[in-house]
């Protein structure tokens, strides 16, 4: 069954899909989607439905600026990404039940891995082709970075689509790094494939590295990194519900 919701972050509205299986509800997760995409993105849709079959209920939204949610994506930064997230579980909490399982998409890996310690009944989280802190992203626009710093922002076309990246963005991204990884004290499962060319696999092998047990990771063979092959996201679908069983409270 799938539900619109809409939440608050801040002063914004943001749109998002509740997927909720026909029966009993196992536990909530919370799905954070890749950089510049949206809820509806394929993986996102596609996974969150697998695991519905699972018994586990699925809230993924668009983050500020993007999609059908508030906001100008030019204002927008991963320190915003985070309280996105947190608001998101919050209103789970509220009329639901709070997520106990993270999910994050390539940028969105990132972010849920900083947003958890704010999320206290998160007990496991799971990155897919996600890199080790948010200024990788910086690559995908490093033509512009010269212009951004002297004029403040560029235009810059990300996947066939314009935006608007400005020097705050820059900025927020360079506060971060992996350092939190370590205290996580949580359950972790990275899930990467060998041959993703946005997200190389060195950055699955930092996130692993840096974090504490229990962890494990998954490689996605010849999986790319927006998983547009049903068949990968219904894989990943299915590792995920039957790893985190394990972490989860019914």
């Amino acid at each position: 069954m799938r539900q619109k919701i809409t939440f608050t972050s801040g002063d914004l509205t943001l749109a998002g899909q509740l997927e909720s299986p026909s029966g009993d509800i196992k536990f909530y997760a919370l799905f954070a989607h890749c950089f510049t995409c949206g809820k509806d993105i394929a993986a996102a849709t596609r996974i969150s439905k697998a695991l519905t079959q699972e018994g586990i209920a699925v809230l993924r939204f668009d983050f500020t600026g993007l999609g059908n949610s508030d906001g100008d994506f030019a204002n927008s930064n991963f320190s915003s990404n985070i309280q996105d997230l947190i608001a998101g579980a919050d209103h789970l909490r509220t009329h639901f039940a709070a997520p106990q399982l993270l999910i994050g998409h390539s940028l969105g890996g990132a972010a849920v891995l900083a947003a958890a310690e704010h999320i206290p009944e998160v007990s496991a989280i799971t990155t897919i082709g996600a890199p080790s802190d948010a200024q990788h992203v910086a690559h995908n626009f490093s033509a512009h970075i010269d212009e951004i710093n002297t004029t403040g922002q560029a235009k810059v076309n990300l996947a066939g689509r314009e935006f608007t990246i400005k020097k705050q963005f820059i900025d927020d991204i360079a506060k971060y790094d992996r350092s939190h990884i370590s205290k996580l004290k949580r359950a972790l499962l990275v899930m990467h494939s060998p041959v993703d060319t946005t997200v190389k696999i060195s950055e699955a092998e930092k996130i692993y590295a840096s974090a504490k047990h229990p962890k494990s990771f998954i490689s996605l063979d010849n999986a790319d990194h927006l998983l547009t092959n049903k068949d990968d996201a219904n894989y990943v679908a299915q590792i995920i519900a039957t790893w985190a069983n394990r972490y989860t409270l019914a």
